[in-house]
């Protein structure tokens, strides 16, 4: 049986922009993510798992993601001048029923890949 990590609840006054049909609030990450993470991205994983509320509940921006109801969540972290990047899958009516919202995926990003992703992609959420 897999291992779920709860990352608490979503605030939907930001994240209605990435899917406005949700099924529950909860978020959640495996620990299949969370070894995928470590694995693929060490650079980002401490920062992740340490900042993950705060890129959840307070993040600078969501760009939508090629896959649907999927976003990407960004936030710059204080510690360094890179930003963190979580990639947040919304859970809709479509989906099997005891699925959760869930972290996917997490890596940094520069400055100068940030300065890209916003003339590039598409900005679903801005932080005022």
């Amino acid at each position: 049986n897999e291992v779920i990590h709860s990352l608490g609840i979503l605030d939907w006054e930001i994240y209605d922009c990435i899917s406005r049909d949700h099924v529950t609030d909860e978020v959640i990450i495996t620990e299949e993510q969370m070894v995928h993470i470590r694995e693929r991205h060490p650079e980002a994983y401490i920062d992740t798992m340490h900042y993950v509320r705060d890129i959840l509940d307070n993040p600078d921006y969501i760009f939508r993601d090629k896959r649907p109801n999927t976003g990407l969540v960004v936030k710059k972290i204080q510690n360094d001048g890179d930003s963190s990047l979580l990639v947040l899958k919304i859970v809709t009516s479509d989906d099997k029923k005891d699925y959760k919202n869930s972290v996917i995926t997490s890596w940094k990003i520069t400055e100068k890949r940030l300065n890209n992703y916003l003339r590039n992609k598409d900005i679903i959420y801005k932080k005022e």
